[in-house]
């Protein structure tokens, strides 16, 4: 097993890391959106808050030697169930051969009043640990 943390992208507030590489596989902890860079929240809409969480997937995968295409399961968290349709056309944009499997979760509050957060767990094969 061998932990992530990466300086390009948030660092982790809490007990957790950033992600984890075993067997094979990369588990990205949940990702909120917050610029890395600046500590900022995004706030409004939903279209700039769930392209932040990907970007901040993305510098994870990156740190890694892996990419978006490898995503194998993604899990979404959305504040109301209503933003689904506009968060799908989103994920249209980022995945667009590749489909992962994919959980999406309504759920009343999520840190800070933000709208999404989302995990996912990636094949990583430069840190093929077991």
């Amino acid at each position: 097993m061998k932990y992530i943390e990466t300086a390009s992208a948030l660092k982790s507030a809490g007990h957790y890391r950033q992600a984890i590489a075993h067997g094979g596989l990369l588990y990205v902890s949940g990702q909120l959106p917050i610029n890395p860079d600046t500590g900022e929240k995004v706030r409004g809409n939903i279209a700039a808050q769930t392209r932040q969480v990907f970007d901040n997937i993305i510098k994870i995968l990156d740190s890694e030697e892996t990419s978006i295409d490898k995503i194998l399961k993604l899990v979404i968290y959305i504040s109301d169930v209503n933003l689904w349709g506009e968060v799908n056309q989103i994920c249209g944009e980022y995945f667009r051969k590749h489909k992962p499997v994919r959980t999406i979760i309504p759920i009343s509050n999520l840190h800070f009043g933000l709208k999404i957060e989302m995990d996912c767990i990636a094949i990583c094969e430069k840190n093929d640990v077991t």
